[in-house]
């Protein structure tokens, strides 16, 4: 199993995960937070009833990036989206610097980039692409909440879920 390691570099370890049944159609998102020093973890999932695969994963990312209470943490965040990563680590200065735009036109999501772009500047977020499906248990984790809250979802119930354990 490859296990992200937990680097004494960075104070909290977040994996996030997010899909769509259909693209767009029903969505869920997902995060686990480690507390890097002492292994403690938060999980958390959601979902909406009409989305993209794009804005679930930025969303995932969001949510966990907001649910850390201290500000100026180093945060190591691994995701499966490619999109994601590179956005957030070399696309969005080109983006803001264009008025949140594109070279070729307009910019999806932008909504969700800037709100990545404010919160990410609360703290000192490094970005790590992981591939998905491929044994990382962070990232299998988060894609099983995120199928957990898909299911409750589209059986008519919330799809919110959390909980405090240790990794």
């Amino acid at each position: 199993m490859n296990d992200s390691p937990m680097p004494d570099t960075f104070d909290v370890i977040a994996h996030t995960d997010g899909g769509c049944r259909g693209n767009p159609g029903p969505g869920a998102w997902a995060f686990v937070l480690i507390n890097a020093a002492n292994h403690k973890a938060l999980e958390r999932c959601g979902g909406e009833a009409e989305t993209t695969n794009n804005r679930m994963e930025m969303l995932a990312a969001i949510e966990a990036i907001k649910a850390i209470s201290k500000p100026g943490l180093r945060v190591l965040l691994h995701s499966d989206s490619q999109y994601l990563v590179k956005a957030m680590s070399e696309w969005i200065s080109g983006w803001k610097a264009r008025g949140w735009k594109r070279k070729e036109g307009a910019l999806k999501n932008v909504d969700l980039l800037q709100e990545l772009d404010r919160l990410a500047h609360t703290q000192q977020v490094t970005w790590r692409w992981v591939r998905g499906h491929n044994g990382d248990r962070g990232n299998e984790r988060c894609d099983a909440l995120a199928n957990q809250a898909l299911d409750r979802l589209q059986a008519g119930t919330d799809p919110a879920w959390e909980q405090r354990t240790t990794w």
